[in-house]
């Protein structure tokens, strides 16, 4: 920020840190980094529910408003986006040009959806845990279940996915 900012010591960054703590635009998470203290994105209106089934007569009348911010991202400091690519998850619902947020720190539970590094390459697959063997299953039937064969570290558990239609 030093360098970003033209200040001259580290001494105005935290001035400036200060500034923007007591402005409330900023805060410190649980490890002390700086995060944003309000909504990334603002507030929207909840407008009651909608049936997806057969038709019902629907009156729009405001319910709450809602930030997606709180609603999909739990702790802000251990979450991360990742744009998709391929079509092994599809029957999970999971497109490729999906966005998908990603909690790091969670322990993965059987079938959770988790990003991981197996043998040096990444890939985001449901977790299945018997014992000892792991295996990371896909939710396409043209691909096969992975079977770490030496390495295998889970970088997070999938806990949202966004798509984009227009």
């Amino acid at each position: 920020m030093q360098q970003l900012f033209g200040y001259r010591s580290k001494g105005g960054v935290a001035r400036l840190m200060a500034h923007l703590i007591k402005r409330g635009v900023v805060r410190r998470d649980g490890r002390g980094r700086f995060v944003p203290a309000v909504a990334l994105i603002p507030g929207l209106k909840l407008l009651g529910s909608i049936q997806a089934g057969f038709p019902s007569p629907a009156e729009e009348e405001l319910v709450d408003t809602l930030s997606l911010d709180e609603y999909l991202i739990h702790k802000p400091e251990a979450s991360y986006l990742v744009k998709v690519t391929g079509d092994s998850m599809i029957e999970a619902g999971i497109c490729p040009g999906d966005l998908v947020i990603v909690e790091r720190g969670r322990n993965p539970k059987f079938g959770d959806i988790v990003i991981a590094e197996v043998d040096g390459q990444w890939t985001m697959k449901y977790f299945e845990k018997a014992g000892s063997k792991t295996v990371l299953r896909p939710a396409n039937k043209r691909y096969k279940e992975i079977i770490p064969k030496e390495t295998l570290t889970i970088a997070g558990v999938v806990v949202a996915t966004i798509r984009k239609y227009h």
